[in-house]
């Protein structure tokens, strides 16, 4: 199996154009590292990776934690790349919601060209949420106190209070650029190296802790001082739980149903189609890690909002046992989170799989789905079915979403390690990782050479959800 795998990484040095992409990416890659590690002029930023690497032993699955992991470690060291490359996905992503909605821009997607257009939007509007979040950032950097998360941070990291405003206006232009820097040099991987850019550059990213963990990991089992609580039989179960979780996200993110379409024939001016027979693919995880981080983001402000009001007033003090509740890790806190990453499952499918489209599609195109009749029914056919399998997925992504904060909250193991085991870093690391494969795959297979997925056969599909949903 190793030597396999191990022959199959020679094969790709061994084809030009491959080596080259393979290179070019892991050379822009590491600039885009530079980013996380170049601290800003005039902030202190040992004294807030000190406070990062306290938080990390005991939570990180709150906005913050998921902020700083997203950022590969920029935000705690007060770096240049401190924004990420979270301000590019998030105006991406409400661009996908308003073209989803907006029949305006529905529109334009489909023209020729459109697609330009639209990613020229999100661009526009990533400069915005640059200058926004960078703004709120550079003034929180002036009383961290005030910022959710940071309520325990003591000071200010601003070294100096002389030249405020420039001090200011100064940040928040390097955090701006150097976010737009790290969207260039992804869209320059998607387009010239291997794999998506923006993925791999988040990727990266969260494996850079890494080494973080493995010094939680050995602080478990062989503390400084003192008797360990974890022994061999833990460590058996660690790697079982870790081979289970890395084994069902593989399955389940390349798990599909194949919808089978029958192609009548037709003529086309002079030209005669034959019919045939082809798949309508729908995943079984068609919303990705987006729930999750929906659900991360809306649980946290509530809890600051009651412990902020229960500490503003002595009449609202009860309010402070509800903030108790909704902590990570409370009964009341996973049952909402639950809840919601059930509903942006759905929510996510609704706005992005348009199943009135698809069935237009395959009726001008002189498709149908054996037994469904076209239109109305196509639609209503591939509704229901999606329905049922995002069902299934949303179930995969709550126990995968839960799994690091209850062995961070109930087995005491520190959260920096229990990321590993579940949650947004391994959804994102396993899918980005397939993805890049299958285009490294691709390479091989145009070359007669054995590609990562099953021997280069069979594996590109992954496993089908049989039966009549």
């Amino acid at each position: 199996m190793l030597s396999s795998i191990a022959n199959t990484f020679s094969n790709c040095f061994k084809i030009p154009e491959l080596k080259s992409r393979i290179l070019f990416t892991m050379l822009v890659l590491a600039v885009c590292r530079l980013a996380a590690y170049i601290r800003i002029p005039g902030l202190d930023g040992a004294a807030l990776q000190q406070f990062f690497d306290e938080l990390g032993k005991t939570s990180g699955g709150s906005v913050l934690g998921m902020y700083s992991l997203f950022t590969g470690g920029a935000m705690e060291n007060c770096a240049v790349g401190a924004l990420g490359i979270m301000p590019y996905i998030s105006a991406t992503i409400v661009i996908q919601l308003l073209t989803a909605v907006v029949p305006q821009l529905s529109k334009l997607a489909r023209e020729e060209g459109g697609r330009v257009k639209i990613i020229k939007y999100s661009r526009y509007l990533t400069v915005l949420i640059c200058i926004g979040q960078g703004t709120l950032m550079t003034l929180g950097w002036e009383h961290p106190q005030s910022i959710p998360g940071f309520g325990q941070f003591h000071g200010s990291l601003v070294m100096s209070h002389d030249h405020l405003w420039w001090y200011r206006v100064q940040t928040v232009l390097i955090l701006t650029t150097a976010t737009l820097l790290l969207m260039w040099l992804g869209e320059q991987i998607t387009e010239r190296g291997i794999g998506n850019g923006i993925s791999l550059i988040i990727t990266v990213g969260i494996l850079a802790r890494l080494p973080a963990a493995g010094r939680g990991l050995k602080d478990m089992f062989f503390p400084a001082g003192g008797e360990s609580q974890f022994n061999l039989g833990h460590a058996i179960l660690l790697v079982g739980l870790l081979a289970l979780v890395i084994g069902g996200v593989i399955a389940v993110t390349q798990a599909q149903r194949k919808i089978p379409v029958q192609y009548a024939q037709r003529a086309v001016g002079r030209k005669i189609y034959s019919g045939g027979t082809q798949f309508l693919p729908l995943r079984l995880n068609f919303a990705g890690v987006m729930p999750i981080i929906f659900a991360q983001a809306l649980l946290m402000f509530p809890q600051q909002i009651l412990t902020w009001m229960a500490t503003a007033s002595p009449k609202l003090a009860f309010l402070g046992k509800w903030a108790q509740m909704l902590n990570e890790g409370a009964l009341l806190y996973l049952s909402i989170y639950t809840l919601f990453i059930l509903f942006f499952s759905y929510f996510w499918t609704a706005t992005q799989f348009n199943e009135l489209q698809i069935a237009d599609d395959l009726k001008k195109g002189g498709g149908y789905i054996p037994g469904v009749r076209p239109g109305q029914a196509t639609a209503a056919f591939l509704h229901r079915a999606m329905s049922r399998i995002t069902l299934a997925g949303a179930v995969f992504l709550t126990v995968i979403a839960v799994i690091p904060i209850i062995m961070s909250r109930e087995m005491r193991i520190p959260y920096q390690v229990s990321a590993f085991f579940g949650g947004t870093s391994m959804l994102i690391m396993v899918g980005v990782l397939l993805d890049t494969m299958r285009q490294m795959e691709s390479h091989l297979l145009m070359r007669h050479y054995d590609g990562f997925l099953s021997g280069g056969r069979g594996g590109r599909s992954g496993p089908r959800l049989r039966g009549r949903l």
